[in-house]
C-alpha cells in the first residue's frame, strides 16, 4: 500500500459491544481503500476489544498500550499515522455511509480549511431514540473576532469525535497533547483547527452513541460522572487559553471563546467538591469582567464589596447554594434598579457549558 491520503484513527477502551460496528463502518466506506488506512489504538482494554479488532487485520492496524486515557491514545496513534489528513472516531460510535468521501471532497474544495466538521445522529441506547443534529446551514468558522468566537462555541459540537477530520499540520502543531486529559482530548485539536478555519457541513455523517458506560456524563442524575466531566473540562479549558494566545489569537477573542464554559465548569466543581475561597473569588470576578466590559460604579462596588466579600467568607459550596437561591428568587432584577450593570451589547458571557464532546 502506498502512502495513504487519509488516516482513520479509532480510539477504544473496553468497547467489546461496539468496536466491531465502528471498525466495519470505517472499512465499508465508498472512499478508495488504497487511499486510506485504519488504525485502532486500544487504551489497555481488559475485555475482548483487542481480539475483535484483530479479526480485521491486515486491513486494520491495532496498536495496544497500557491504559492512560484519550490524550495518551491520540499521542500513541499519531506517531504511527501516515496520512496527510486524519479522521477521528470513538470505538463506541460509527461512521455513516459516505462520510469519508464527503469530508475529503470538502477539504479538496477549500484548501484554506484546516478541518471539516458536520452534523450527526445522536443515538440513545436506553430508549433506542435517534435525533438528527445538524447546523441550519454550512458554515466557515474562524477565531478572528469575539463575535466569531461566540458562533464557534455554539458550533463546536459539530467538531466532536466522529465529526472531526483535520489536516495533519494541525496535529503537528499541538502533539503531544497533555495526558492529564483522560477524555475531552479532542478539544485542543478542534480548537487549534478553528484558529485557522474550519468548514461545518450541514449533513449528519456519523452516529454518536449515548450509553451507560460513557465516561462523559450523559446521565444528569449521576453526580460522580457530572463531577468528573466538569473536572476534566475545567482542565481542558485551562490548557486552551494559553494555547490560543500562543497561536496569536487576540486576547478579547480568547476571552469570548474560553471564559463562559470555563467559568461554568469551575463553578460546577466548586459547588460539587468545594475548594478555596480565593478560587471562588477569582472565578466570580473573572465572570463579572467577562460579562460587563464597562460596569457602572455602583455595580462595580456591589460586585466587589458584596459578592466578593461573600466569596471570601463562605465555603464554596455554601456560596453557590446562596447564589442559586439569589438567582431563583430573581433578586437581581431589584439589584439592577439600585446598581445597574451597564452591560454592553454583545458583552454577555452566557453561563452555559461546552456541548458534550467526549465519552
Amino acid at each position: 500500500m502506498t502512502k495513504p491520503i487519509l488516516s482513520v484513527l479509532i480510539d477504544t477502551y473496553n468497547h467489546e459491544r461496539y468496536i466491531e460496528q465502528a471498525v466495519v463502518s470505517a472499512i465499508e466506506q465508498d472512499f478508495p481503500a488504497s487511499d486510506y488506512e485504519i488504525v485502532v489504538v486500544d487504551d489497555g482494554s481488559t475485555d475482548r476489544t483487542p481480539e475483535i479488532v484483530g479479526k480485521f487485520g491486515p486491513r486494520v492496524r491495532l496498536l495496544r498500550k497500557t491504559n492512560g486515557g484519550q490524550a495518551s491514545a491520540f499521542n500513541a496513534g499519531f506517531a504511527e499515522l501516515r496520512g496527510d489528513v486524519v479522521a477521528f472516531l470513538d470505538g463506541d460510535d460509527w461512521f455513516a455511509k459516505g462520510k469519508l468521501t464527503a469530508v475529503m471532497n470538502a477539504l479538496g474544495k477549500e484548501p484554506e480549511a484546516a478541518a471539516i466538521g458536520h452534523g450527526y445522529y445522536k443515538v440513545r441506547e436506553d430508549t433506542s431514540e435517534t435525533d438528527v443534529c445538524v447546523p441550519p446551514e454550512t458554515k466557515f468558522l474562524r477565531l478572528a473576532t469575539p463575535e466569531a468566537a461566540r458562533e464557534a462555541m455554539l458550533c463546536w459540537r459539530f467538531l466532536l469525535m466522529g465529526a472531526l477530520t483535520v489536516r495533519r499540520k494541525v496535529l503537528e502543531k499541538i502533539m503531544p497533547i497533555p495526558e492529564v486529559l483522560v477524555f475531552s482530548a479532542d478539544g485542543p485539536i478542534s480548537v487549534t483547527a478553528m484558529t485557522e478555519g474550519v468548514r461545518i457541513l450541514d449533513q449528519p455523517l456519523f452516529h454518536y452513541r449515548h450509553h451507560s458506560d460513557n465516561l462523559f456524563a450523559v446521565d444528569a442524575k449521576n453526580a460522580e460522572k457530572r463531577r468528573r466531566s466538569a473536572e476534566m473540562n475545567e482542565a481542558m479549558f485551562e490548557l486552551l487559553a494559553p494555547m490560543l494566545i500562543r497561536a496569536g489569537v487576540r486576547a478579547d477573542v480568547v476571552s469570548a471563546f474560553v471564559d463562559p464554559p470555563w467559568i461554568h465548569y469551575i463553578r460546577a466543581n466548586l459547588a460539587a467538591s468545594g475548594g478555596s475561597r480565593l478560587k471562588t473569588f477569582r472565578t466570580e470576578m473573572r465572570s463579572f469582567h467577562s460579562e460587563f466590559k464597562n460596569p457602572s460604579l455602583p455595580y462595580l462596588l456591589f460586585k466587589y464589596l458584596v459578592v466578593g466579600t461573600a466569596t471570601l467568607l463562605l465555603p464554596p459550596r455554601s456560596f453557590y447554594r446562596a447564589r442559586d437561591w439569589y438567582t431563583g428568587k430573581k433578586i437581581a432584577s431589584v439589584r439592577e434598579q439600585i446598581a445597574p450593570g451597564n452591560r454592553a451589547p454583545g458583552d454577555r458571557a452566557k453561563d452555559q457549558p461546552m456541548p458534550s464532546s467526549n465519552k
